[in-house]
């Protein structure tokens, strides 16, 4: 197999970011002799077809597969399976990156005797607002996404489960097999798991940098948390196992269902439980308080970071939490 990299982008209706992010890649520093960009369109009708036809006239690396299904795991295995290089870097639309990003990924994977990198991730907005630049700050923190290690920072290179846009040997592919063609969400960790489970490492690199750009409205976030939570109960199912995720992606749910069941248990059972919801809903809006508090600053208001938390929370929960009806639909369907 030829040495180089093949980046694949799924994308559909993405004209507002497909040019500046493929011209953030075409600007790396990596030799362009052993590079190749392979953008997987799903049917756009915005006008991001004109674009990238242009951005193919000018590049020879470029080009283009056309995905008729519109689902992301398809588009990335249409990708992969066309890549002509040793190497395959997953990248998205709505993210730039950095002039040695790519060269950076090859080194790191051969230094660290990896078969996965990727780097980390700095949360950005198009449209800089108070309420966008609020939704960006509680995206990167802590008590708004967990431990997703590649969103809140590492010091050194470390193991981890998933990685953001990252570098793989494509022969992994063969090995551990390719995208679950079932998730439309999740496939992207879900594969992780399934090569941790083969041996293989993925490792973080901490002074690597690529920006994604967020969502810029409520709706949109609760929308996307939505779907991220309900894809989750699905994921479980599809793949018959827990370990298909991590702990992380099951807590809005949980804490859900702390809220709920108390407030049930109490007409049924003893009143004790309507106050236990009260300690927990005042516990909980006490930490949003001090979080909301400590991101605060010139670009955002603290009224917007409260709401957002509260959003990217219940909207990830009520997604697990109606999914767990989905399933019962599911098996009715055997």
């Amino acid at each position: 197999m030829k040495k180089g990299v093949s980046v694949i982008i799924p994308c559909r209706n993405e004209k507002e970011y497909i040019e500046q992010c493929v011209k953030s890649l075409v600007d790396n520093d990596y030799p362009k002799d052993n590079l190749e960009i392979i953008i997987v369109d799903g049917n756009s009708n915005d006008g991001t077809i004109d674009i990238i036809n242009e951005l193919i006239a000018k590049y020879p690396f470029i080009r283009i597969i056309n995905n008729p299904k519109q689902i992301t795991p398809v588009a990335l295995n249409l990708g992969i399976k066309n890549a002509n290089f040793e190497y395959v870097m997953i990248a998205g639309a709505h993210a730039l990156y950095s002039s040695n990003y790519i060269s950076s990924l090859v080194d790191n994977i051969k230094k660290l005797s990896a078969d996965g990198v990727g780097g980390m991730l700095i949360t950005k907005v198009k449209n800089e607002t108070y309420k966008s630049m609020s939704i960006a700050a509680v995206l990167s923190n802590k008590l708004g996404v967990g431990n997703s290690l590649f969103r809140i920072g590492v010091k050194n290179a470390q193991l981890v489960d998933t990685v953001p846009f990252g570098l793989y040997k494509k022969e992994l592919f063969k090995k551990v097999g390719y995208y679950d063609e079932r998730l439309i969400r999740n496939h992207d960790i879900e594969l992780s798991k399934r090569m941790i489970a083969a041996g293989c490492k993925i490792y973080l690199i901490p002074d690597l940098y690529c920006t994604y750009y967020a969502r810029e409205t409520f709706h949109d976030i609760a929308k996307n948390n939505y779907r991220n939570g309900y894809w989750n109960i699905l994921t479980t199912y599809y793949t018959k196992s827990f370990h298909s995720l991590s702990i992380r992606h099951f807590v809005p749910l949980v804490f859900l269902l702390s809220l709920i069941f108390p407030v049930i248990f109490s007409f049924f059972f003893s009143s004790v439980w309507i106050y236990l919801f009260f300690v927990l809903f005042l516990l909980y809006n006490f930490f949003l308080i001090i979080a909301s508090f400590l991101e605060n600053n010139k670009k955002t208001k603290f009224k917007y970071l409260f709401f957002a938390f509260y959003i990217l929370h219940f909207s990830y929960g009520m997604g697990s939490f109606i999914a767990l009806f989905r399933i019962k639909t599911l098996f009715k369907e055997k």
